[in-house]
């Protein structure tokens, strides 16, 4: 990564595969709030971080919160939870609130926390798993070669997003309806503007108005 660019937090990745323009609200334009999901998830968040360090099983260090980056790709970020085995086995494990998602979003999130431990370790890390409070279970997840492909794609696709500067469109659709930014986004609103500016410059011509002028 060249110096002058900037590291992408890892949880980019999990907001721009969701939605390219939540993403820029948070990373260009600094906006947040909370809703039920967000709150419901941040607490769940602390819950883990403030678990103490215990073993799961016979040979198994765990990590909590654990500081991650990648030169290569240009990533920070930080683990939930990473499971040192006594194999040499490193397993990642993402904490979320909510149901498994029909987007790849949180798998790309994970998938980015593995590419960021083989940089710093230098091991293979080819699955970790997602721990969705909802069902209280675990999903396996395997790292492969098309899911490292999609996730250093999104980071080409964020770093492109920060340096234009430029705001993406609102999405619209069903995913807006639980999103913590509906208010400050105005997907509605903004979507509804695009559509007059799209049927005002459809009026008219061109070549009519130079002829006219």
């Amino acid at each position: 990564m060249r110096d002058t660019e900037e590291s992408i937090n890892v949880s980019a990745l999990n907001q721009f595969a969701y939605c390219p323009r939540r993403c820029g609200l948070i990373y260009l334009e600094s906006e947040f709030a909370d809703n039920l999901h967000t709150a419901r998830g941040n607490a769940e968040h602390a819950r883990v971080d403030r678990v103490a360090h215990e073993a799961v099983g016979f040979g198994v260090r765990v990590e909590y919160a654990l500081p991650v980056w990648s030169d290569r790709l240009g990533l920070v970020g930080k683990c939930d939870v990473v499971e040192f085995h006594e194999d040499g086995t490193i397993y990642p494990v993402e904490y979320k609130h909510g149901a498994r998602k029909k987007r790849l979003n949180d798998d790309l999130q994970l998938a980015a926390q593995a590419l960021c431990l083989e940089e710093m370790t230098g091991k293979s890390v080819p699955k970790g798993a997602i721990f969705h409070h909802t069902s209280r279970r675990r999903r396996e997840v395997e790292i492969t070669e098309t899911l490292r492909r999609q996730a250093e794609e999104t980071v080409a696709a964020v770093r492109a997003l920060l340096i234009s500067g430029v705001l993406p469109a609102p999405v619209n659709d069903a995913r807006c309806k639980e999103c913590s930014l509906k208010e400050i986004c105005q997907p509605e609103a903004v979507a509804g503007k695009f559509r007059v500016h799209v049927m005002r410059s459809t009026l008219f011509d061109p070549e009519d108005e130079c002829a006219k002028s």
